[in-house]
């Protein structure tokens, strides 16, 4: 029944389009990702979307600096993408990268890697459950501190951001990988009164 089932996926195929394949191969995946015991792994479904239906966000943190870039470049001009962009799928028409802006700003723009990968980038979406924007802001500062890099003054904004949103500080640490101390630091960067709203001070903090 497999060989049978695979043999007529095969034959299928065979007779579309180049984009009405990617969009067929995007549908078939999908339905195996429903099935797949690692349903709630993002990486166990990666999609091929036009460059045109990827947006970056606003709020990421992450630089890199020129001669990384170029050989980010290069890997992906020798090497392929390895590694998906991660996403946010807003709807059927859009994502929002949550990592991954500088290999889909290569992707999307470099002549080689556009004629390679025919106006399309490999995503992978996170899980709808973690759609809001609070979400997908920690989520970002992840991706960036578990490669090491990432801006003292743009994540204070992060913090700021969330904190707005009505995250305490136990939770931003928590989710961000921080200690309260780190947060507290963050918060003093930016100097907002209204960042230690709640907050109870020691007696060294009594002005006399």
């Amino acid at each position: 029944m497999q060989q049978q089932l695979m043999q007529a996926l095969n034959d299928f195929l065979n007779t579309l389009a180049v984009e009405e394949r990617i969009s067929a191969i995007n549908d078939f995946r999908r339905l195996l990702h429903e099935h797949s015991p690692f349903s709630d792994q993002p990486v166990d479904c990666v999609l091929w979307v036009k460059s045109s239906k990827v947006s970056p966000n606003d709020y990421n943190p992450n630089n890199v600096a020129p001669p990384e870039k170029r050989l980010l470049l290069k890997s992906l001009e020798a090497d392929g993408f390895t590694q998906p962009i991660v996403v946010q799928e807003d709807t059927p028409d859009h994502f929002e990268i949550v990592d991954g802006f500088h290999r889909h700003e290569l992707g999307k723009t470099r002549a080689s890697l556009k004629r390679q990968l025919l106006g399309y980038l490999p995503v992978t979406c996170l899980n709808r459950e973690r759609s809001s924007k609070t979400d997908r802001m920690a989520s970002t500062i992840r991706h960036n501190r578990a490669r090491g890099r990432h801006q003292i003054s743009e994540m204070s904004e992060i913090v700021r951001e969330l904190t707005r949103s009505g995250w305490d500080e136990e939770r931003i640490g928590k989710e961000l990988g921080m200690d309260s101390d780190e947060v507290l630091r963050l918060k003093q960067i930016n100097g907002l009164t209204e960042l230690f709203a709640g907050r109870r001070f020691s007696r060294a903090w009594t002005v006399k």
